[in-house]
């Protein structure tokens, strides 16, 4: 009886207690499971906007098609570090805009609906998309045939496979274009310039004011003759605070660099063996395996135009006949030797349309051809258009153009491409393979003739040996061993006599920082790191060895005092100086009725000003003084003004008329033009308020 009264008054405590302990067993039961901490759930998140999640695997995916779009675009093989960053920053701002358009149009009820989507595909004014995808290259229009005939094809895929994928994610893009498009117009819409507005504006920009002025400058003032205390600082502080606010999280950090620069004994082995390649490449009977085998960069052997080339390998090159050997030359810290092939006149530029074939579904390169072969007979009789075979057999993405590749020089396409539409002439059909397929060459024109050479060219540059770059990574480890802390870091720089170098508000997505060409290492330890710290690791970057500290953080919002003391000083030092020049101008201001008193009083020449506008108050000579400039705007002509304080000086002036505008005959015209300049910025004001109303949490520097 005494267990069962016992649960009967406790019942409730014990209740709570099994409760809480499920759920910290549950909780604490995924920690055991996933064997990892629980702060790390949100470890593959590359940023959350607006509470939504950016998971890092389809940001990748957005990141590697945009790659592969900007590589297409700009005609390369790989993107450095810079490119890449710039490839990154644009798919973070397309993914938050996305987002934040989304949830925005979403709150508003502004919708796309199926029958305006169906509209934008097949109705009488398409999307751009679609024009662009299913257009005509002779027309401009798009290709109705074309576009009902994929379609139907679609209509009999099933929806997982990789052509149903692509159409969904091109209607997702036309339906979140229009999404956009519409926001844009509810904002436009809510614009609107008074009659009042419009005539303030007319003024602003046609009133002429004519003046003359005597000035004190701030550098008349020695800056050591000026003394800031703590207190000055803290004034400018408070009164400015509005203009520290850091828009985003960045670092400083100071570094030491051993660069690893070839030695002498370097030179010496690279210029022997260079020596020697020179001969063996003008022995040679097979150039393009010699380049292959041999040349640090490998261009393939094929024709160039002039300015290609470094310009003292290029002079000479172009100033040879064909079969001439020219080298080796040193320039930029390359050796450089060339082998003039060929030397003729040549297209500047050439225009040309393709078909390609993907051997590998025609069962072999031999199945291709015959396909090809028949293609090109179809054509040559005129049984079906270029363009329609393209859409219909094509395997790149030009079908969608009707096989269009527009115009390009040379270097854009791969050697056996170019050298097919190049030695052509305007109208051939050709039909050739490259490592990309079998390809039906349509030349649609071509522009210009100059000088071309075909060159096979052999280069090596200067590199530091295993021993130069083994000696300098031992000075860097010399030099981080006798570091402990800030402080040991900058003893030890000033007693090994090594320069610091600074790098400041080096943000997460940084790919470049001064005499570092790929940082991104360091960039990621800098947002792990705490102030102060020194890296325990060598940073390895081009043959450069880094040895960082953090000096500062800098976080989002509002910097303190210490952050931007610095930064405010010669701010501070014309504000006490506009003290002290508004007391000497206004003492001699006393006793004196004229502009030329108080000049000659004070030893300065009186400046005159004619049609100066309020909307443009930049003074002659001098920089933009707005509050001097709207203090004349709001005088009375031909009195003595007081001592104004400038961003260059202090001042006084004399105002000696005005010349007002005519009567604002249009105001509607007015008007117009406002709203215009306002609609130009619409568009990126609207997404900056919807970013800063927005939580945006950026965590790319985990990952990039």
């Amino acid at each position: 009886m005494g267990i069962m009264s016992f649960l009967r008054n406790r019942v409730g405590i014990i209740l709570v207690g099994l409760i809480g302990f499920a759920i910290v067993a549950f909780l604490v039961g995924d920690v055991i499971r996933l064997g990892s901490p629980f702060w790390k759930a949100h470890e593959n998140e590359v940023g959350v906007v607006a509470d939504e999640v950016i998971a890092v695997q389809d940001f990748n995916n957005k990141v590697e098609a945009n790659t592969n779009n900007f590589k297409q675009r700009m005609g390369h093989q790989s993107l450095n570090a810079q490119m890449m960053a710039y490839v990154v920053e644009n798919t973070w701002n397309q993914t938050v805009s996305q987002i934040l358009i989304d949830k925005e149009t979403n709150r508003l009820g502004i919708q796309v609906s199926k029958n305006e989507l169906n509209d934008l595909i097949t109705g009488k004014n398409p999307d751009p998309k679609v024009v662009q995808t299913f257009g005509n290259p002779q027309t401009g229009e798009v290709d109705r045939t074309q576009l009902g005939a994929f379609i139907e094809k679609i209509k009999t895929q099933n929806p997982q496979s990789e052509m149903s994928r692509q159409w969904t994610s091109f209607l997702v893009g036309i339906r979140r274009s229009r999404l956009a498009q519409k926001y844009n117009e509810f904002v436009r819409n809510g614009l609107y310039v008074t009659s009042l507005e419009a005539r303030e504006d007319y003024n602003q920009r046609n009133k002429l004011a004519n003046f003359h002025y005597v000035a004190l400058d701030y550098a008349s003032v020695p800056d050591k003759a000026v003394q800031i205390s703590d207190q000055d600082y803290k004034d400018y502080y408070q009164e400015n605070k509005y203009r520290f606010k850091n828009p985003q999280e960045s670092r400083t950090i100071e570094y030491v660099v051993f660069d690893a620069i070839p030695s002498k004994a370097d030179s010496t082995e690279i210029k022997e063996k260079v020596n020697k390649l020179f001969v063996e490449f003008k022995a040679t009977t097979n150039d393009s395996l010699f380049v292959g085998i041999n040349s640090d960069t490998k261009v393939p052997v094929s024709y160039i135009e002039k300015g290609r080339l470094d310009p003292k390998v290029d002079t000479a090159v172009f100033s040879a006949q064909r079969g001439a050997f020219i080298g080796p030359i040193f320039s930029n810290g390359v050796y450089t030797m060339v082998k003039v092939l060929d030397v003729k006149m040549s297209p500047d530029s050439v225009k040309a349309s393709h078909i390609l074939i993907n051997p590998t579904a025609e069962g072999g390169v031999e199945k291709a051809r015959l396909k090809a072969d028949s293609i090109r007979n179809i054509i040559q009789i005129g049984a079906e258009s270029f363009a329609s075979l393209a859409a219909k057999y094509g395997t790149d993405a030009s079908k969608e153009k009707g096989g269009s590749l527009g115009t390009f020089g040379r270097g854009a396409m791969i050697p056996e491409f170019e050298d097919a539409v190049f030695n052509g002439k305007t109208g051939d059909l050709k039909i050739i393979t490259t490592q990309f397929g079998v390809h039906v060459i349509r030349i649609d024109g071509q522009k210009g003739a100059s000088r071309v050479a075909k060159v096979a060219l052999v280069d090596k540059a200067l590199i530091s040996s295993s021993k130069t770059q083994q000696d300098y990574y031992a000075k860097a480890s010399a030099f981080l061993s006798n570091v402990n802390d800030g402080r040991s870091f900058d003893e030890q720089s000033k007693k090994m006599g090594y320069t610091k170098l600074l790098a400041e508000n080096v943000l997460p997505t940084s790919a470049s920082i001064p005499g570092l060409e790929n940082p991104r290492e360091m960039v990621r330890w800098a947002y792990k790191a705490s102030e102060g710290d020194v890296a325990k690791q060598i940073f390895e970057t081009n043959n450069k060895f880094v040895i960082a500290k953090l000096v500062a953080v800098q976080e989002k919002g509002t910097m303190s005092l210490e952050q931007v003391k610095k930064q405010i000083k010669p701010l501070v030092l014309n504000r006490i100086k506009s003290k002290m020049l508004l007391d000497k101008m206004s003492n001699a201001l006393v006793g004196v009725s004229s502009i030329d008193q108080l000049a000659k009083k004070l030893g300065q020449s009186v400046v005159p000003v004619e049609n100066m506008v309020f909307a443009n108050p930049i003074l002659p000579g001098v920089s933009q003084e707005s509050k001097l400039v709207g203090t004349i705007f709001g005088s009375q002509p031909n009195k003595l003004s007081k001592a104004i304080d400038g961003d260059r000086g202090v001042y006084v002036f004399v105002v000696n008329g005005f010349s007002n505008p005519g009567p604002l005959n249009n105001a509607f015209r007015q008007k117009q033009q406002i709203i215009q300049g306002l609609l130009q910025r619409a568009s990126n004001e609207t997404y900056k308020v919807l970013s800063d109303q927005a939580k945006i949490k950026d965590n790319r520097v985990r990952f990039f």
